[in-house]
C-alpha cells in the first residue's frame, strides 16, 4: 500500500470514529526548550494529556513530521531513519483500553490485510514496589481481539530470559513498557502522570535469519530482541497514574496515545523488510543511481544516508533553520555534509544535492506544502552549505590523513593520543562535525586494516570544553554532541514573539497589504522574521516600522486571544500563514481592544499580556531571504 494511501486511511479511519484531524506541529518545538525538534505526535500535546482542554475536543488524530538526531548514526541499516511521520490519536479523557486496542488492531488487519498471525503485543508486567499491578485488563481485550481473527492467544512472561514460548502476547518491565516524561517510575517527581504501554511487533520472519546473523544470536529470541526480527509497528499508551507521596494513584481524567510509523507500516503492508524500499524512499533512490551510475544493490549504506539525511534537511530548511554551528542548525549542517561525504564515495564530484531536493517533493506530493513553497530558499541554502563544504573538504580530509598517519608511524596507545582539542580545529578550519572526524578515521584504520582504539566520550568532553571557550552561547540536546538542553528564557522568548506580531503589522503599514509572514523563528536573544516583498527597505522604513512597534508598547495595550472557527478568522481578516495546515478551531491573539486593536493573528500562543512590558524594540539587520523574500531580525531592548 502507496504511503499516501496508508496516511489518508488512517485519519480516515479515526475521523470516523468521532476524531477530529489536526495538523502537523512544526518541527521545531514552539515554547519547549528541552528538546530541538518534535520526535513523537504526543510531544506536542502534553499540555492537554496534562489536562488542558483542547479547542477540537477530546477525540484527535494526526500524522506529526518529526525528527529524532539519536538514530543519525543508526541510518543505513533497513528501519532507521532521521526524520519521519508517527500517525497518531488520542483520548483526552474519553475511551479507554477497550476501544483503543479494538481499533488499532481493527485498523491493521482490515484496513492494511496484516496478517494476524504476525501480530505480537507486549503489556505492563507490573511492579508490586510501586503498587501497580500486572496489566491483565489489556491482556483479557487482547486475547479476544485474537480470537476474533481465530487465533487463541497465549500470554507469557520472561520472554527475555525464555524466548517466545509459542506466546502472542507478553509481559515487560517498565523500560519496556512503561511511559512517563520524565522515564522510568523511580525518575518521576511527585504529581507527574504517567501509565503502561501496549506495542505492537510485526514479525519479518525466520527466514531472513536476522537473529542467527545478529549479535544477540546465543541469547533467546523474543519480540523486544533488538536483531530486528521482530518490528515496532506501534504503541498504546495509557496514561492512568498520578505519583504522589502516598504512591501511584490512579487519575480521574485516563487518556491514550497512540504513535505509529508511517514507514514502517508501510513497509510491512508491502510486505517488504526495508523501509527505504518503499514509495517513501524510492524516487530519491532513483535519482541517487542515475546522479551516481552505481545501482542502491551494491551500496545500500551510503544511498540510504543520503536519501535520508537530504529527505530530513530539506524538512528543517522548510521549518526555517538555516545551517549553522548552533542548535538546530549544527544538526541540519551535520546532516547536509554526512550526505556529501557520502555522495563522495559514490563518486558524485558536481553538486547534487539540489538535484535530489525534488524527488523528496515526489514523495510526498504536495502533502507538506511548506517544503515546495519554500523552495527558492532550500535550494539557496543547499547550494551555499555545498560550495562552503567542497572548499575545505579535501584540505580537511588531508589533516585527518596526516593525523592518522601519525599515530600509525608512532604505533601509539591511540585511547589517549587523539584529543578532542584536534577534532575541534578540524571543525572550526574545516567545518567537520566531531561525528565526522570519527567516522572518516575510523574508516582510514579499517582500510589498512589497523587496529584503533578511541576513548569517543573523552574526546566528546574536551570537544565541549573547547567549544565553550569560544563559543559562549552554544547549547544543544543532539545525543551526537553536548550534553544538556537548550538555554532557553522562555520570558524573553514570549516578548520577542509578541513583538513580532506588532512588526507584522508595522511592515504592513509601511510596505503595504503585499508583505505576508513567510517564516520566524524566534529565540531568547533574537527574533528572526521572513516576509514577502520584493525590495531592500531603505533606512527610513526600517525606522517606520520600529516607531510603530515602539508607540503600541508605549501604550501598553492589552494582548488577548479568542476561539473560533478558521472561516470566521478569515472574516475578520486575522492575519495567518494560510500555507500551514490549520485545523478547524483556532487561537486568534488580539493587541488591543475596540478602536485601539491593531494587530489580529492565528497563533498558538504563547504572548505576552500587555505590550507595555516589552522594552524598546531595535531592528539589527534586515536582508535577503530568497527570491521576493526579504528577513529581518530584530532585538529587545
Amino acid at each position: 500500500m502507496k504511503s499516501s494511501e496508508l496516511r489518508t486511511k488512517y485519519l480516515n479511519f479515526f475521523e470516523k470514529r468521532g476524531h477530529k484531524i489536526i495538523p502537523s506541529a512544526s518541527l521545531v518545538p514552539e515554547n519547549d526548550s528541552s528538546t530541538l525538534f518534535i520526535s513523537s505526535g504526543m510531544q506536542p500535546l502534553v499540555p492537554y494529556l496534562l489536562g488542558e482542554k483542547h479547542s477540537q475536543g477530546n477525540r484527535l488524530a494526526n500524522s506529526q513530521k518529526s525528527l529524532r538526531t539519536e538514530d543519525i548514526d543508526e541510518v543505513g541499516d533497513n528501519l532507521h531513519t532521521t526524520f519521519f511521520e508517527m500517525l497518531g490519536n488520542w483520548s483526552l479523557g474519553d475511551y479507554f483500553k477497550e476501544e483503543q486496542l479494538n481499533w488499532v488492531y481493527e485498523f491493521l488487519i482490515e484496513e492494511l490485510k496484516l496478517d494476524a498471525k504476525k501480530l505480537y503485543c507486549t503489556v505492563f508486567r507490573g511492579d508490586e514496589e510501586i503498587g501497580v499491578p500486572k496489566d491483565e485488563e489489556s491482556v483479557n481485550i487482547l486475547k479476544k481481539i485474537f480470537q476474533k481473527y481465530k487465533i487463541e492467544a497465549k500470554d507469557v512472561d520472561f520472554s527475555e530470559k525464555n524466548g517466545m514460548q509459542n506466546g502472542e502476547i507478553f509481559y515487560y518491565p517498565a523500560n519496556k513498557c512503561w511511559w512517563s516524561r520524565s522515564g522510568a517510575p523511580e525518575k518521576m517527581p511527585l504529581g507527574e502522570i504517567g501509565g503502561s504501554d501496549s506495542e505492537i511487533f510485526y514479525d519479518l520472519g525466520a527466514k531472513l535469519k536476522r537473529h542467527e546473523n545478529s549479535e544477540f544470536r546465543n541469547l533467546p529470541c523474543h519480540v523486544n530482541c533488538d536483531c530486528g526480527r521482530f518490528v515496532e509497528i506501534g504503541n498504546s499508551v495509557f496514561i492512568e497514574y498520578k505519583k504522589t507521596e502516598k504512591g501511584f494513584e490512579k487519575l480521574k481524567q485516563c487518556n491514550v496515545d497512540f504513535g505509529g510509523g508511517l514507514e514502517r507500516m508501510v513497509m510491512v503492508s508491502e510486505g517488504k523488510n526495508n523501509v527505504y524500499e518503499t514509495d517513501l524512499f524510492l524516487p530519491i533512490i532513483q535519482k541517487i543511481e542515475e546522479l551516481s551510475g552505481k545501482k542502491y544493490q551494491g551500496y545500500k549504506k551510503e544511498f540510504r544516508i543520503i536519501a535520508d539525511h537530504i529527505k530530513a534537511s530539506t524538512f528543517l530548511l522548510a521549518s526555517g533553520i538555516e545551517p549553522s554551528n548552533l542548535g538546530r542548525g549544527y544538526i541540519l549542517r551535520r546532516l547536509i555534509r554526512r550526505a556529501i561525504r557520502y555522495g563522495k564515495q559514490l563518486g558524485v564530484e558536481e553538486n547534487f544535492i539540489v538535484k535530489i531536493y525534488p524527488s523528496v517533493l515526489e514523495v510526498y506530493d504536495g502533502f507538506y506544502s511548506e517544503i515546495e513553497s519554500s523552495r527558492d530558499f532550500i535550494v539557496r541554502q543547499f547550494e551555499i552549505e555545498e560550495e562552503k563544504f567542497e572548499k575545505t573538504l579535501q584540505t580537511g580530509l588531508s589533516e585527518l590523513q596526516k593525523m592518522f598517519d601519525g599515530i600509525r608511524a608512532l604505533d601509539l596507545i591511540t585511547k589517549d593520543v587523539i584529543t578532542g582539542k584536534e577534532f575541534f580545529d578540524l571543525f572550526q578550519t574545516y567545518g567537520f562535525p566531531v561525528e565526522m572526524s570519527f567516522e572518516e578515521i575510523e574508516s582510514m584504520a579499517t582500510k589498512v586494516n589497523y587496529n584503533l582504539e578511541i576513548d569517543k566520550e573523552k574526546i566528546e568532553i574536551e570537544f565541549e570544553e573547547e567549544f565553550k571557550k569560544h563559543q559562549e552561547l552554544s547549547r544543544t540536546a543532539s545525543a551526537g554532541m553536548f550534553k544538556g538542553g537548550l538555554a532557553d528564557n522562555s520570558e524573553q522568548t514570549t516578548k520577542l514573539h509578541t513583538a513580532a506580531h506588532l512588526m507584522l503589522t508595522g511592515l504592513r503599514k509601511v510596505l503595504g497589504d503585499n508583505v505576508a509572514q513567510k517564516g520566524s523563528n524566534i529565540t531568547s536573544e533574537r527574533l528572526r522574521f521572513d516576509f514577502s516583498h520584493k525590495e531592500k527597505m531603505t533606512s527610513g522604513q526600517i525606522g517606520d516600522v520600529e516607531n510603530f512597534v515602539n508607540g503600541i508598547i508605549k501604550k501598553d495595550l492589552q494582548v488577548w486571544f479568542k476561539e473560533m472557527s478558521l472561516n470566521e478568522a478569515k472574516k475578520i481578516n486575522a492575519m495567518g500563514v494560510f500555507e500551514s495546515k490549520y485545523g478547524e478551531k483556532v487561537k486568534v491573539y488580539f493587541v488591543g481592544k475596540g478602536d485601539e486593536n491593531v494587530s489580529r493573528e492565528i497563533c498558538g500562543g504563547p504572548h505576552v499580556e500587555r505590550t507595555g512590558i516589552l522594552g524598546h524594540f531595535k531592528i539589527t539587520k534586515e536582508e535577503s531571504s530568497s527570491s521576493g523574500v526579504r528577513r529581518i531580525k530584530a532585538i529587545l531592548e
